[in-house]
């Protein structure tokens, strides 16, 4: 009998690595299932090493991009505010003179 559970991902980046984690648990299945007798460890240690670089890789990428968004987001707002204030000043000065 199968388990089944629900996960809840709260940003993006979860929900990207919860599907990414279920395809490679997926494929090690699979690969578990079809490998040849005397081979299954073989077989899944190379796949669990490759499918885990590749997952590494995906989630470091997907969070340092997401650091880089976040970045840049509070820099353009922060920059908004400061032509703001800049114009408020300049329009004050003007209309004391």
């Amino acid at each position: 009998m199968e388990e089944r559970t629900t996960l809840v991902a709260e940003t993006a980046l979860q929900r990207l690595m919860m599907e990414k984690a279920l395809v490679m648990a997926q494929e090690l299945e699979r690969a578990g299932a079809a490998a040849p007798d005397g081979k299954v460890l073989e077989v899944l240690e190379g796949l669990a090493v490759d499918c885990g670089r590749d997952f590494t890789r995906s989630a470091l990428e997907n969070a340092l991009q997401r650091q880089v968004e976040d970045f840049e987001k509070k820099f353009h707002e922060a920059v908004a505010v400061d032509v703001v204030k800049s114009a408020a000043t300049k329009a004050s000065r003007l209309a004391k003179s």
